[in-house]
């Protein structure tokens, strides 16, 4: 019967041959696409073709030590009229030195300053570039490897008691971390760390916390510091780590964990392990959406974040394989 149908229908339609043509012409767009490698079903292509399509670019790392830590004690006693507590932590001498109210504008005009003209190597250099445009200063000499702890505040006859309503013309407080002895500062990559701390006023109570933190290059880069979104159960990585080399000096891609505030942390429920095979450990950033979540042997099947679904654009290891053997060796 179906063959009947068939036949009458090659014979009086002439549907026949559109169809036909049709379908010849699809098959052959599939094959065509598929050897090019373009967005058509997998089934098309062998497995070699699908894997090399779904690798993702690779950051170029190259490792650097930073002298510099900085943390906020007891934030949620900070204020503007009360202060706030700093604890440095370096691995030479420095100075601390804190600007309060300082201009926006003026201090990323200073970090594009550290590019173009000079280089920001001394506080002097830092108020050179503001053209003291800053409410008041205070200076610490902060000696190698001491964590005292420092207490900052504004003097009373300055009458602040909060900076204005968002977007703000000045940051609250400006922590400037750079090497006091001159040697030093031909030893390291890194030679000043500016951190951008918001301290809670009368009209903006968020909590006390730090917003950016820049790292100053002796090259004549900077590069802001971002949070890794990583398993609550997950080791951080260490304060003095690797970070991509290629990176523009207006938006560095150096990745750190729970530095920077400006995005909250997501609080992920897994535990070291790659969140696919649950068998490896984590060792891979995703970028842009900075999750840590993958190991070694799962990175290369993923364009997707699995934890977000966001295209991932390039992606960096927290340490390489030679480290991680090291590393295991050394627990044997």
């Amino acid at each position: 019967m179906a063959a009947v149908f068939l036949v009458t229908l090659y014979e009086y339609s002439p549907l026949f041959y559109i169809a036909l043509v049709s379908v010849c012409f699809l098959v052959t767009s599939a094959l065509v696409l598929g050897w090019f490698g373009l967005g058509v079903p997998v089934i098309l292509r062998n497995s070699e073709e699908t894997e090399s399509s779904t690798r993702v670019l690779k950051k170029r790392m190259r490792q650097v030590k930073n002298p510099f830590g900085l943390e906020i004690t007891n934030p949620a006693a900070a204020s503007v009229t009360r202060g706030v507590t700093l604890t440095p932590d370096c691995l030479e001498d420095c100075v601390l030195t804190c600007y309060w109210g300082c201009n926006v504008q003026k201090l990323h005009e200073a970090l594009q300053k550290h590019v173009y003209c000079f280089r920001i190597k001394t506080p002097q250099a830092l108020e050179d570039a503001l053209y003291n445009e800053y409410l008041y200063k205070q200076q610490y000499f902060i000696k190698k490897n001491d964590k005292a702890e420092k207490y900052c505040q504004l003097p009373e006859d300055a009458q602040v008691v909060d900076f204005g309503p968002v977007p703000r013309a000045r940051y609250p407080l400006v922590a400037l971390l750079t090497l006091a002895d001159e040697e030093d500062r031909e030893i390291y990559d890194i030679i000043a760390m500016a951190a951008v701390i918001h301290i809670p006023d009368e009209s903006y109570r968020l909590s006390c916390r730090i917003l950016y933190q820049y790292l100053l290059l002796a090259q004549g880069q900077y590069h802001d510091l971002k949070q890794l979104f990583m398993s609550a159960n997950s080791p951080a990585p260490s304060s003095s780590d690797t970070f991509p080399g290629e990176s523009s000096p207006d938006r560095g891609l150096l990745e750190k964990a729970g530095l920077a505030g400006d995005e909250p942390e997501l609080q992920e429920e897994n535990s070291k392990d790659c969140v696919v095979c649950q068998n490896g450990p984590v060792n891979w950033v995703l970028l842009p959406c900075r999750h840590t979540c993958l190991c070694d042997g799962c990175i290369r099947y993923f364009q997707q974040c699995p934890m977000c679904r966001q295209f991932v654009q390039e992606s960096f290891p927290l340490c390489s394989k030679k480290e991680q053997d090291e590393d295991e060796s050394t627990r044997v």
